[in-house]
């Protein structure tokens, strides 16, 4: 647990390695912060703040840096302080989005664009859909005995299909049956409670080695219309932003981030994560699971509830300003938490883009 001076040092280091991307020396703590203490005072805090890992120092003759873990440190300080809690510019923003909208498509394009102005970051907005996509109809067909096609048809009306080879006979009966008893036990099931227990509850309790390989496959084709959806039903806006920043001015460092970025399996399974909690779910550094994304930041929300749920979520260097993001977050969250209604009719000229205002 951090005193409240070294804190406050920590914070007066953060904030000013985010606005000049620079090492920071105690100097220029001291010159342009009102720590209320010395200069040795300060340099001995950063020492010690270096011994337990908060920053570092990328040369000997540098100032330091924040590390991961500096990060995540400041980061729940200024959501245990309330220092992110809506308030009224919050509620402004909120209604100026939505007032400009007449239905769900433009609101999530309006508020990825505002993401990606504000934040100099990726902006990306997911559509309730690809959260959850669940099953409407499951149907087996017969290619030959040791073969058939599995057609699935989601609730969004995306038809899937995968061939499924069996290393045994499989007659026409045995996949009507199949697909009878899978009917009946997954139609209105989403792949995200597949995934969460119904698959390993299955497995246990079935011998019919046939319904578990049409099981996988049913998971299988979910998966792939999951990342269907993400492609067809996302807004993302901002990338020549996040190219822009410091960190990713070498190809070096850019190419592996937007190659991670490219793949929908990777940011699905990004996204998968965020957590239903109304304060922003916020990934450092280090904490992203997938390879590629050591050097960027997640801050991530989900909008609406249960299967009317869509995500909102901004991708940028470590570096980030995390209160500003993580407000712009929240009231993008909010802002598209109710779908404007189909026959709203907006009384604001097209040119008055209200995401200019956020």
């Amino acid at each position: 647990m951090l005193s409240d001076r070294r804190q406050r040092v920590l914070a007066a280091l953060i904030e000013e390695y985010v606005a000049r991307a620079l090492p920071v020396g105690s100097r220029t703590l001291t010159e342009r912060y009102a720590l209320g203490v010395s200069p040795a005072t300060v340099r001995n805090e950063l020492s010690a703040l270096e011994e337990e890992g908060y920053i570092s120092q990328p040369h000997t003759s540098a100032g330091r840096i924040p590390t991961d873990f500096g990060y995540r440190t400041f980061v729940d300080a200024l959501i245990a302080d309330g220092l992110v809690a809506p308030g009224e510019e919050h509620r402004r923003h909120v209604q100026e989005l939505r007032s400009c909208a007449q239905e769900l498509d433009s609101l999530m394009e309006r508020t990825s664009a505002a993401l990606a102005r504000m934040t100099d970051c990726l902006s990306i907005v997911l559509a309730p859909s690809v959260m959850s996509l669940s099953i409407r109809q499951i149907t087996l067909v017969s290619l030959h005995d040791f073969a058939a096609l599995l057609v699935l048809v989601t609730e969004d009306a995306q038809v899937l299909n995968r061939q499924m080879e069996f290393s045994a006979p499989v007659t026409a009966e045995d996949l009507s049956a199949a697909q009878r008893y899978l009917n009946q036990l997954l139609v209105g099931v989403s792949l995200k409670e597949l995934e969460e227990g119904l698959q390993a509850a299955l497995r246990q309790s079935l011998v019919d080695p046939l319904i578990r390989a049409v099981l996988d496959q049913v998971v299988a084709c979910l998966r792939q219309g999951k990342q269907s959806s993400a492609h067809q039903h996302s807004h993302r806006v901002g990338m020549r932003g996040l190219m822009a920043q410091p960190e990713f001015s070498r190809s070096a460092a850019l190419l592996p981030l937007v190659q991670v970025l490219e793949d929908e399996t990777v940011l699905m399974s990004i996204l998968d994560d965020v957590s239903s909690e109304d304060v922003p779910s916020v990934t450092i550094g280090h904490e992203n699971r997938a390879k590629g994304l050591e050097g960027v930041s997640v801050v991530a929300s989900r909008y609406g509830r249960g299967e009317s749920a869509g995500i909102v979520a901004v991708i940028g260097p470590t570096r980030m300003d995390y209160s500003r993001v993580i407000n712009a977050v929240r009231v993008a969250s909010s802002a598209l938490g109710d779908e404007p209604s189909q026959d709203k009719r907006s009384e604001a000229p097209p040119e008055a883009a209200a995401a200019d205002h956020i």
